[in-house]
């Protein structure tokens, strides 16, 4: 088949939930991809953050295959060789806990949303804060914990329990706070609200109003984890350590697998029964992220991340300098946002028609994710066609 029938394909059988470029990928390596007509693609997207090891790294694509051979699938009322293992690796490169794995962000974040409910219904408290222009995944629960109205069109009535205040104002948060607050969410960088980066001096007010108040401090790590802003989890940058934490995207390597951790003050919350993923840590997802892991470790991917973010923000200040368009450069490690005076889906439009894959979140926000693996040459080049299409 062409690219023009398996277009047509999708449009009798798939249902329209996505606004989608017009190529079919057929293949990646690093942080190339190339589509069925054999054009050649570098990606500074990375599926939202997915491929943060770039596309197909030999240490996944090689733990996965050997484990393919052995067993697929493992139901969770028993033992897997692996799960425990990968447990582990993220409680030792975290904080101490316990680890409850399933597919996704949402389902993730639904299961710390379950856990806050289940803690705080003996003293009648339910309600969790989160912040404007955040972004918490796509069911019924994390829509509406997600602080952005668009989000909730079509969907209402929402789930009572959610209320939302503006990002980095902690004199708004703190006049949300009621006797039936049990828990404050956030993401440390707000990745669909525009690259929005959290002060240091909030972050840490907030830990201390979650101490002094008895909340749950919950960190939306989905992007932000794995390394992508140059520590392994991102709260490493701020010196807080939150008593839940939520994982996926890049934590499979680029299988789904998603993760919520809980401290050990509330690793004994939801008991035998309260909650439960079907397919969560398996054999397979479960070993391409113990790769994923492997791979960040050998390769030293935080290094280069830090490195490579500082060059990428460099190059892209240059161009700031140049062009009267943009706005600002903010952002940590490998997660970066332009922000322009103007609409950014024309220049993501443009950069794929000049082979380049980016984003643009919030609608006036560029969005470059690249792989940690990403090079200077591979920076240089982005940037070229960016400069070019500005």
């Amino acid at each position: 088949m062409n690219t023009k029938e398996m277009i047509t394909q999708y449009e009798d059988y798939v249902m329209k939930t996505y606004t989608r470029t017009p190529a079919v990928m057929v293949k990646g390596k690093g942080l190339k991809v190339w589509d069925l007509e054999g054009n050649e693609y570098l990606d500074f997207f990375t599926g939202w953050a997915v491929s943060g090891l770039g596309h197909c790294h030999p240490m996944v694509v090689n733990a996965v295959r050997n484990y393919l051979k052995k067993i697929i699938h493992v139901p969770n009322n028993y033992y897997n060789m692996l799960q425990g293992k990968l447990a582990q690796q993220i409680i030792e490169h975290s904080f101490e806990g316990k680890v409850f794995f399933c597919n996704s962000g949402a389902e993730a974040n639904e299961g710390a949303i379950k856990l806050v409910r289940a803690y705080g219904s003996s003293k009648g408290k339910y309600e969790i804060i989160t912040m404007q222009n955040s972004f918490h995944g796509r069911t019924l629960a994390t829509v509406t914990a997600t602080g952005q109205e668009k989000y909730h069109k079509g969907f209402e009535p929402l789930p009572v329990g959610f209320k939302s205040v503006p990002f980095n104002d902690i004199k708004a948060l703190e006049a949300a706070i009621t006797d039936k607050t049990a828990a404050i969410m956030l993401e440390l960088i707000q990745g669909e609200g525009g690259i929005n980066v959290a002060r240091e001096s909030y972050v840490k007010k907030i830990r201390k109003i979650c101490d002094d108040r008895d909340l749950i401090l919950i960190f939306d790590e989905v992007q932000t984890g794995m390394g992508r802003t140059g520590k392994m989890f991102c709260f490493e940058n701020y010196g807080v350590v939150p008593d839940v934490m939520t994982l996926a995207k890049s934590l499979g390597g680029g299988l789904p697998i998603g993760a919520m951790v809980a401290a050990k003050k509330f690793e004994t919350v939801l008991k035998p029964g309260m909650h439960a993923s079907t397919f969560g840590g398996s054999p397979i997802a479960s070993s391409a992220a113990i790769a994923t892991f492997e791979a960040i470790k050998k390769e030293r991917l935080l290094s280069n991340t830090q490195k490579m973010g500082a060059y990428l923000v460099e190059k892209l200040n240059e161009l700031k300098n140049k062009h009267t368009i943009i706005k600002e450069i903010r952002g940590k490690g490998l997660m970066i946002g332009v922000e322009l005076t103007t609409e950014g889906a024309g220049i993501v439009e443009k950069c794929f028609k000049e082979k380049l894959l980016i984003n643009c979140a919030h609608g006036n926000v560029l969005r470059l994710m690249p792989g940690m693996i990403v090079t200077k040459k591979q920076i240089d080049t982005a940037v070229s066609i960016l400069d070019k299409i500005l």
